[in-house]
């Protein structure tokens, strides 16, 4: 959209509307007088921002509403490319190595735990914390990437662009409804003592995922 010029608008439309003729000559050209004295106290500057259209930096981007979104590589395709925060980051990190291979729905799956802790008064109130917590204590922190000793190394750019992506999704409000609510998970590879005290809530791809609760479904 350009910015307008009071003025040219003025103008034109006394030209070209006989509806308004009870506006006498003289205030018609009194007011077009008016009009041009505000504007030459403008500097050149400010009237050339005012008839240049906005940049596309500031054009809001296009946010899919949560109903759009679908659990398939078509739908996956069709999103731009994006970054964001440290938040964002945080999200996309740990998708990337606790999620890339798995299914796109498996994906949301894991970040929807996140997002429930981060909802949760037992956990830090951030993603960037949930993810985090416990860090610096070997094999003690929540999701072992974090604190396994190994460097954490990007080394499949279109995975993480994938995993990025459903993190931008997840934090711009996508539902949270394949978990019912679950704050934890595993891998069906291994079978940690913990899940013997949590109810499961969903089986997504290869992760079982748990909360305090009874429901038990598949997917």
């Amino acid at each position: 959209m350009f910015r307008c010029l009071t003025f040219a608008f003025t103008a034109a439309f006394l030209t070209t509307q006989p509806a308004l003729a009870e506006l006498s000559s003289n205030a018609a050209h009194e007011l077009i007088r008016l009009e041009k004295t505000s504007l030459q106290g403008v500097n050149r500057a400010r009237l050339k921002w005012m008839v240049t259209p906005a940049p596309a930096s500031v054009t809001e981007t296009y946010k899919p509403a949560p109903n759009e979104i679908s659990y398939s590589n078509n739908w996956l395709a069709s999103q731009p490319s994006t970054q964001g925060g440290p938040e964002w980051r945080c999200l996309s990190e740990a998708l990337y190595f606790e999620a890339r291979g798995e299914t796109l729905k498996g994906q949301f799956a894991v970040a929807e735990v996140i997002m429930n802790r981060v909802d949760s008064a037992r956990y830090p109130d951030s993603v960037c914390g949930v993810i985090k917590q416990g860090t610096g204590r070997k094999f003690a922190c929540q999701f072992t990437y974090t604190c396994d000793g190994v460097a954490e190394h990007i080394g499949e750019p279109a995975a993480f662009r994938r995993v990025g992506k459903v993190a931008r999704a997840v934090l711009d409000g996508a539902p949270r409804d394949l978990t019912d609510g679950a704050t934890f998970y595993h891998t069906s590879a291994v079978s940690p003592k913990w899940a013997r005290k949590f109810a499961r809530t969903a089986t997504i791809g290869v992760h079982h995922f748990y909360r305090r609760g009874t429901q038990i479904s598949s997917n």
